[in-house]
């Protein structure tokens, strides 16, 4: 029987059941866990309307919530709005939170709990905190803040919570730490702390985030986590796993948060034997595997080199949502399997899983990785007249790289001028790359004007313009170019390389002596080389004595 056929049944038999208010109260919750979509919402409006429960604030909360929780939130507020009784706060902090996707109005019905009589209580606070962060309203959170003085909830460890968040996600790190400072020892639950320090992890301040860390007497998974994240987010994943391995070695289990980031370092590492691990670790406790880990283990097999491993994770997903489809179009697009990811965005057109932005950033990029321009000018001009995506800056950026690869320079530049907003870097530096290629030094001259003025510091831009000048022989622009660099302080990048043995990603730049094991690994490639030398001398005595047989 189909759900909506079921629920029908189920609503029939309780309108013939119910007759007191004790009985109708359990049969309206056993409609409300079997609601699935507005259909189900409306006939469970109108059950309440019937059986005259309507009135009752409980009630009215139960469906409230219901209604968020499948994405009903404007039937919801209608709900609300035209409720006759008074509301109580019960139903105002449900009604709040409901709103979390209409900051706005979850403000406004903030500020009208005191104008109707009501007090907030410590769950009011949060709520209407949570709007402001969205709002990135700061002076509406100071007000707030002044009310929760008023009340006498300025101690309270979830309102405190939230105050802290607010304040570091309206750039304000500097407030949050002294209300933290400001608070007694007795009241600093480890929550506190986990607030602190994911709020400067969140603004990128991780000197401070470790200080604190290690300042504190208790830890719990969140403690940890906040600051792998922290790290992860820095473009710094070798500190992230090392903190992962820590947390390991102090027996703290990890859970989902934890894992989606030492995954996301592991992606960004290419730590594929650590990555296998989490996954043996999922599997080997039975952890419940949600759609954003899934795709996290995704984008780590894919970005480790095992798209065949990421294909698997991917087809034995019962549920899969945008981010699953574009992460797995996006990791064959990488292995330079352009059209197998073309025909995984066919699939993904099938099922009626609508794309988004990076879902065509991901596309587009396939195309640029096979030379597919026709159909990358197809997919590009489809974006907003069948799906009604705006084309970003991103996706000017891989159409300019895909027609600059391909050699299609000139048409490369007039789609530059045709956008929207200003060139960034890496558009810039696509064309640079291009103008290498082709040896065209008027393009390349062009775009360097751009980037040192985008890139000032960046080495390898000079870099590519003086192979160019070199390969044309233009000598003495070549020296110009070079004495320019001279001139102005910029070196060369050392390049940099990571390599993973027994679970631990070990770092090293060009260089670098300061590796612990730096004397042993050297020793050992000089042992490696002559050992090369060795097997060379020895394959071209056999090639000398096999021309001298043929002869």
């Amino acid at each position: 029987m189909e759900s909506s056929s079921l629920f029908s049944s189920i609503l029939k038999h309780k309108r013939l059941m119910c007759t007191t208010t004790n009985t109708r109260i359990p049969h309206l919750f056993t409609l409300l866990k079997h609601c699935s979509n507005i259909k189900h919402i409306h006939q469970t409006h109108g059950f309440i309307i019937f059986t005259g429960l309507d009135h009752d604030n409980l009630i009215l909360t139960r469906f409230i919530d219901s209604c968020s929780s499948l994405g009903f939130s404007d039937y919801a507020f209608s709900v609300f709005t035209h409720h006759k009784p008074r509301p109580d706060i019960h139903l105002y902090n449900t009604m709040i939170k409901a709103l979390s996707d209409s900051p706005s109005k979850a403000i406004s019905l903030f500020n009208n709990i005191q104008a109707s009589g009501l007090r907030p209580n410590n769950y009011s606070f949060p709520f209407g905190l949570k709007a402001v962060v969205k709002l990135s309203a700061i002076e509406m959170g100071r007000q707030i803040h002044c009310q929760t003085i008023q009340t006498g909830l300025d101690w309270d460890v979830h309102v405190l919570t939230a105050l802290i968040r607010m304040y570091a996600s309206c750039a304000r790190i500097s407030d949050a730490r002294k209300l933290f400072d400001g608070l007694c020892n007795r009241i600093k639950h480890v929550t506190l702390w986990n607030a602190m320090v994911a709020a400067y992890a969140k603004v990128g301040d991780l000197n401070n985030a470790l200080a604190l860390f290690e300042c504190m007497t208790e830890r719990n998974v969140i403690s940890w986590t906040a600051l792998i994240s922290g790290y992860a987010q820095m473009d710094l994943p070798n500190k992230a796993i090392t903190i992962f391995r820590k947390m390991q070695l102090q027996n703290v289990k990890p859970d989902e948060i934890a894992m989606l980031a030492a995954l996301s370092a592991c992606a960004q590492l290419g730590a594929l034997e650590l990555g296998v691990w989490i996954h043996n670790y999922i599997n080997k406790y039975g952890l419940y595997t949600t759609v954003p880990l899934n795709n996290a283990l995704i984008d780590m097999y894919a970005k480790s080199g095992k798209i065949g491993k990421a294909l698997l994770v991917f087809e034995n997903m019962k549920i899969k949502n945008v981010v699953t489809w574009t992460t797995m179009i996006a990791g064959l697009a990488l292995h330079g399997l352009g059209r197998e990811a073309l025909d995984m965005f066919f699939r993904m057109d099938k099922v009626r899983m609508k794309p988004n932005e990076i879902t065509f950033i991901a596309i587009l990029s396939a195309c640029s990785h096979v030379g597919l321009v026709e159909l990358g000018c197809y997919y590009f001009n489809i974006m907003k007249s069948r799906y009604e995506i705006e084309p970003r800056i991103e996706h000017y950026g891989c159409m300019i790289d895909l027609l600059s690869r391909a050699g299609y320079l000139q048409e490369a530049q007039q789609l530059l001028m045709k956008m929207p907003c200003e060139a960034n870097a890496a558009i810039w530096g696509s064309l640079l790359a291009a103008s290498n290629i082709y040896g065209d030094a008027d393009l390349g001259e062009c775009a360097m004007h751009h980037l040192i003025k985008l890139e000032p510091n960046n080495s390898g831009n000079y870099s590519i313009l003086s192979n160019i000048y070199a390969s044309l022989g233009r000598w003495r622009e070549f020296g110009m170019l070079r004495k320019m660099m001279k001139d102005a302080g910029i070196k060369k990048m050392p390049g940099c390389s990571y390599i993973e043995v027994s679970n631990r990603v070990h770092e090293f730049i060009a260089g670098d002596t300061s590796h612990l094991d730096f004397d042993r690994i050297y020793q050992l490639q000089c042992k490696m080389i002559e050992q090369l030398k060795v097997a060379e001398h020895v394959q071209n005595e056999h090639f000398e004595l096999f021309e001298f047989d043929e002869r």
